[in-house]
This record gives C-alpha cells, structure tokens and sequence, in this order.
C-alpha cells in the first residue's frame, strides 16, 4: 500500500528539489515510522473484525486415572474427548459494531496522521535544500569578493611600483584581502554542514566508500518571484485542508463510539453454537467404539448488576470525549494564528526581495563609479574598498532575502494545507 523504502543508493551526480523530495518520501525516518502506525492500526482493525465472524475451535483431553475414582461402568483407568466446536456472536449490545466503527476511525486517523507527518518532513527537505544552495551562492559571493580585492591588490601594487601611490595603499589593500579569508573559509564550512543536514532530512544512509566525501552538483537557484495570498481564502484552505484538524476530528468521533462499546456491557450477548464430539465409553479405547454426535444451540449471558462498574466505563469513555471536543478547537485557533503569521512574514520577506534587488544595482554601480574615479584620480583607494565592502555586504542581503521569502513561501504553503508540488508520483 505504500513506498517501501529504497535500498541504499551510492551519492548522485547531481541533486535537485524534485529528487530531494520523492526520495525522502521512501526513506525519510519521520515518515517511514508514521505508516508502520498504520499498519500497527490495521492489526486493530483486524482483530476488532475477527468478533463479527464465526469463530471455530478444536479442543481434545485425556487423563489417566486409578480404577477406583473412575465414574465410568464397568471401571476404567483412562478417558478422552474430542470436539469440534463453533460459535457466531448474534447479539452483543452493539460493542461489536461500535468496536469496529471506533478502529476503522483510528485507521483513518493515523492516515491522516500520516499526512500531516509527510507535509511537516517535506517541509524540512524542502528548507534544508534551500540552505545548501544558500551556502553555495553566499560561496560564490565571497570568492568574488576575494577576487576583486585581489585585484584592487594588485592595482596599489602596480601603482606603488609607478610611484602613484604609497605603500600604505598596498598595505590597506593587504589587510582588506585577508579580512575577506575567515568568511570565505566559513562560507565553505557553512556549504558542508548544510549537506549534512539535508542529508539528515532525506534519510540517506550510504556514507561508505567513494560516498564518504562524495558532494553532488546541487541544481537550483534562489530566484525570487512574488505570490499573493489571501487571507480569508487561506484560512477556509487551511480549515478544509490541514490533516491535523481531520485527524482530531476523527479520533472525536471514534470517542464517541467507545461511549456505545462501554454501555454495550450491560446488555446481555447472544451466540450460536454447534459442534461435533467424540467421546470414550466403556473400556474400549478405539476410536470407532467412541461416543459420537452433533449438538447446537443458543447461549446467553446478561451481567444484571455488575457492582457498576459497566457506570464506571461508561463516565471513562465520556471524560474522554470532552478534552478531545476542546483540543480540536485548539488546534484549529493554533493553524488559524500560524496561516496569519504566515502571511504577514511572507509579506515582509517579499518587501525585503524586492528592496535587495535595488540595493545590488547601486550598490555595483557606486563601485564601477569609484573604480573609474580612483583610475582617473579623483577618488582615493578607501573609496573603493567601502564601495567593494557594499557591494558584497548587498549581494549576501538579497541572497539571504531571497532565501527568506522562499522559505516563508513553503511554510505559508503547508499552513494552508497544499501538498508539496513535488509529491505526484509518476
């Protein structure tokens, strides 16, 4: 009924999102123990069934005993029997029905249980990949800026030889490249750990080999690209839609029927049997001698007064039904909060997005003008590196931004209730 998990796969050449989220739906540990819950439910279900069905047992004896206690005529040391018996329940104050009723709305609950579990994992696959390519770019934008204060070294340096310039401008330059070093070198670091806790996500297990230190090429990019919610639209989605609140709303219903199973207990149970036995006679011990014959009939038992303890379940089952009525509710203001939250952080984050792209373009643009004026000699060499200082610090904001409002996305997104677009199968 569901994806088993894969077995142990070598580290890809290259990994995207869309890769990224089916295998963790097969391996993803969150996951894979939320369907064994089903299972465990279906077991359940199983067994409350079996009370609906005949039920059909074998059973034998034989002892041996001294002449002198034997109760049969004449005399004999040793008796057997054997019989065949089934039994079909006919009535049983409704416990049978309800019982069935109250495990199929289990059943349904750890389905959607399972639900809710898929989202919230697959929203941390889909987080954990964005850090990586987060880690990657912010990567890209520190070699770059390593790179031009390598240049903006070298240019004092050609200056110094010409006489241009001093050799403080060489130094000043000096010291700027190596202030740049420690966040390359924690940019890498950052790119690493963020591989292992999408790897944590996923669920990947194969670290042995040529796996050890083996980093797939990571396809995608951080591109930002507005959307637009609703709010009362997304909170009728997230009502409809979030596995959570069906799933407390079953468990609901299943309390209810508990309520009839207790009651049940006072009513009396009916059953057919019929059966078939065998059974010595005499001092014969042959089978064909035996004592055989069919019997079939009706019993009955009715507890007419139980100490009340029938009263005692029955106020059980009922305290039950009121905390899960209330938990409901809970849970239905907690999601309607997370869907408001959710909009307005997606709202700042898409103001952020949009304000960073405007920043990176003055921000490139005031350096090419102080590179231009320091060639020409109106500007000083401070100029340039605050400018180059800029232009980094407003890439790492609009990547960081874009980031932000990706991740803002995806949580807005599982707070109404959508499945991550990446889950149909083929």
């Amino acid at each position: 009924m569901f994806g088993q998990p894969e077995p142990t796969q070598p580290v890809p050449d290259t990994l995207d999102l869309s890769t990224a989220i089916r295998y963790a739906l097969d391996n993803n540990f969150a996951i894979r123990q939320a369907r064994e819950r089903i299972r465990q439910q279906e077991g359940v279900l199983l067994e409350v069934t079996a009370q609906r069905l005949p039920h059909v047992a074998v059973g034998a004896a034989y002892q041996r005993n001294d002449r002198d206690i034997s109760q049969t005529f004449p005399q004999d040391d040793s008796a057997w029997s054997i019989q065949i018996q089934a039994s079909q329940a006919l009535y049983a104050g409704g416990g049978i029905n309800a019982s069935l009723a109250g495990a199929k709305l289990v059943r349904e609950a750890a389905i959607l249980e399972l639900q809710g579990v898929v989202n919230d994992a697959l929203l941390m696959v889909r987080t954990r990949f964005y850090d990586v390519l987060l880690a990657r770019e912010s990567i890209k934008v520190r070699e770059q800026s390593v790179a031009l204060l390598g240049e903006q070294l070298q240019n004092a340096k050609n200056r110094f030889e010409a006489g241009a310039s001093s050799s403080f401008e060489v130094l000043r330059a000096e010291v700027a490249l190596a202030n740049a070093q420690p966040a390359l070198i924690q940019a890498r670091n950052g790119f690493r750990l963020a591989i292992e806790e999408l790897r944590q996500a996923l669920g990947f297990m194969n670290t042995e080999g040529e796996n050890l230190r083996k980093i797939p090429e990571f396809v995608g990019d951080l591109n930002f690209e507005r959307a637009s919610f609703d709010l009362q639209s997304s909170l009728d989605a997230a009502r409809m839609n979030r596995p959570e609140l069906a799933r407390l709303a079953k468990l609901e219903e299943a309390r209810s029927q508990n309520i009839k199973v207790a009651r049940s207990s006072a009513l009396p149970a009916v059953e057919a049997v019929a059966g078939y036995q065998w059974r010595k006679t005499g001092t014969s011990d042959r089978f064909s001698d035996a004592a055989h014959g069919w019997l079939v009939g009706v019993q009955s038992q009715w507890n007419v007064f139980d100490g009340r303890a029938t009263a005692g379940r029955v106020a059980q089952a009922r305290s039950l039904l009121a905390p899960g009525q209330l938990s409901r509710e809970e849970a239905q203001l907690s999601i309607e909060v997370e869907v408001r939250r959710s909009i307005s952080s997606l709202q700042e984050a898409g103001e952020l997005a949009e304000a960073s792209q405007k920043v990176v373009d003055q921000a490139a643009e005031a350096l090419r003008l102080a590179t231009v004026r320091q060639t020409a000699g109106t500007a000083t060499q401070l100029d340039v590196l605050t400018s180059q200082v800029d232009l980094t610090q407003a890439r790492n904001n609009q990547l960081q931004a874009n980031y932000n409002y990706l991740v803002a996305l995806a949580y807005l997104r599982k707070a109404v209730g959508q499945a991550d677009t990446f889950t149909a199968r083929d």
